[in-house]
């Protein structure tokens, strides 16, 4: 069998620089409940839609929008018979086209309106393209300038020993080769609950962490949470967890040093993504010349606790 190799990121003179870009990608983000709501959201919140869908649907989007405009005004245009100049009468292609160069306002001179009804549509289609000009500019560079967290997060979760005390713990990492600064976490433990009157409710609970706060925060963070009398996940276990359907909901949020901007990443643990009784394995080297190192591909790794520590 082939042995995988490392990949290992370097820091060298700033311990929170490292080299290398991570391929994995975050596999669980934290996904609420869905809401159902009376309106879809492209018409309760249309520009916040537009800012939230994926690139590749907000450019399919604008395509089609794009295309639906052009042959609304090519049909527009047939219907002034021989009102642009030097387009066949009739003609579909003709139409597009001309369409296309007034809505751009590019405008070659073959074709040109004739009649006082295709300047009327010209100009209301100039002034349409002029207006979409507007809005599209303003669209693509609200979402080219929001800031995003490249947070990598482990895959699983793991509960073991830390100073004598049973711990949860998970790792993160800064994909980006900048630092997060006055980074801050948040973890929460939801789970369902009955109440005495008979209600089923889905309750939050904090989770107190032994540094849930950092100033710099550039490589890897290791987030621990230990489980003593006081915690919410005293006395639990993964089959207790999975009967109230319990998950572990990360919330962190930093300020990113190039944007100067505050960044948001998000990731949750269902009861089945933490481990008892496992350890992660050390990510954390020195090469022959002194430098720390770490290595991203080994974040998820975990052993069991009578395992042998390996490097």
């Amino acid at each position: 069998m082939r042995k995988r190799k490392s990949r290992k990121f370097s820091f060298r003179q700033d311990p929170y620089f490292f080299n290398g870009k991570p391929s994995r990608k975050v596999t669980r983000p934290l996904q609420p409940s869905q809401r159902i709501d009376l309106l879809h959201p492209a018409r309760s919140d249309l520009y916040h839609w537009l800012l939230a869908i994926s690139w590749p649907k907000f450019l399919l989007l604008i395509s089609v929008f794009y295309l639906g405009i052009n042959i609304l005004f090519a049909c527009a245009y047939l219907t002034t018979g021989n009102g642009i100049a030097n387009a066949q009468p009739g003609s579909f292609k003709d139409a597009f086209f001309f369409s296309i160069q007034t809505l751009s306002t590019v405008g070659y001179g073959s074709m040109y309106p004739e009649t006082l009804y295709a300047q009327l549509l010209v100009t209301w289609e100039v002034w349409v393209g002029l207006l979409l000009v507007a809005i599209l500019t303003g669209l693509m560079f609200a979402r080219f300038s929001r800031p995003t967290a490249r947070v990598l997060f482990s895959q699983v979760a793991v509960v073991c020993p830390f100073n004598g005390v049973p711990t949860l713990m998970f790792r993160a990492a800064n994909r980006r080769q900048n630092q997060i600064l006055e980074a801050q976490v948040r973890v929460s433990l939801v789970r369902d609950e009955v109440t005495s009157e008979g209600y089923h409710l889905r309750r939050f609970y904090d989770l107190n962490l032994l540094r849930s706060q950092t100033p710099i925060f550039g490589l890897s963070w290791q987030v621990m949470h230990p489980i003593d009398q006081t915690s919410p996940l005293y006395g639990e276990s993964r089959e207790s967890l999975q009967r109230v359907e319990g998950e572990i909901w990360v919330a962190l949020t930093g300020l990113d040093e190039t944007f100067s901007q505050t960044i948001h990443a998000r990731h949750s643990y269902s009861s089945g993504e933490i481990s008892w009784n496992m350890r992660f394995v050390d990510i954390f080297s020195r090469s022959q010349r002194g430098h720390y190192q770490i290595d991203i591909s080994r974040l998820d790794e975990v052993v069991a606790l009578d395992s042998q520590r390996t490097q």
